[in-house]
């Protein structure tokens, strides 16, 4: 069996799942654009493109770090999410990132400015969550 073939086999027991390849640094990316089109491009346009054709999902690419200059790369590769926005990376501010790129890809992560984490995990008591949206309104009135 190909790699290919195991893919498409593993994909097809419909769980998410997920090939993580995290390209980014604090200041820049782990290769450069002309090498994830030559590397990673190719395979991630076979993956994405059979799981738009084959299922409802919609295809998630993590990477941390200051991956702006590789965004429309991951948007061509067919990639639907963007997780998480590091904003503390270069070149990776959310309102520049929404304006540019906003219409053809979703941000996951870097809006919640009162939070400590990307998201509020699955186990926060309901109650946590409005005591802290009622404190982010009192605070910062």
């Amino acid at each position: 069996m190909t790699s290919r073939e195991r893919i498409l086999a593993a994909l097809n027991h419909r769980q998410p799942d997920r090939v993580p390849v995290d390209v980014g640094t604090q200041a820049s990316q782990f290769c450069s654009p002309e090498t994830f089109d030559e590397l990673y491009a190719p395979y991630y346009r076979r993956l994405t493109g059979w799981i738009h054709a084959h299922t409802g999902w919609r295809t998630f690419k993590h990477s941390c770090g200051a991956v702006e200059p590789l965004i429309t790369r991951f948007i061509t590769a067919g990639f639907d999410v963007l997780n998480p926005v590091q904003c503390s990376a270069a070149g990776m501010e959310p309102r520049m990132l929404k304006q540019r790129y906003g219409d053809r890809l979703t941000f996951w992560g870097g809006g919640f400015v009162f939070n400590a984490v990307h998201n509020v995990q699955a186990t926060t008591p309901v109650e946590n969550i409005v005591a802290m949206i009622d404190a982010v309104k009192e605070f910062n009135a």
